[in-house]
């Protein structure tokens, strides 16, 4: 049986480096945050479709690979 390890919510589901996502340092640690960098980061349809299936909106794509995807369009 191959199963997936479990999946980690502070890391980039794509690099696995940390996300820093701060809706889950806020949940963590339940510590206010500012909003998060995401907000206004741009996500676009081909990075989040290269999500794997268990990672699609449960974890956030750190800042360098959502550069990276941005990038591509260009």
């Amino acid at each position: 049986m191959n199963t997936a390890p479990p999946l980690d919510p502070t890391r980039c589901p794509l690099c696995g480096a940390a996300n820093q996502c701060a809706m889950e340092i806020e949940r963590l640690t339940g510590q206010t945050q500012e909003p998060c960098w995401c907000v206004n980061a741009t996500f676009t349809p081909e990075l989040l479709a290269s999500l794997p299936q268990a990672a699609q909106n449960r974890a956030c794509i750190c800042a360098k690979c959502a550069a990276i995807g941005a990038k591509s369009l260009v």
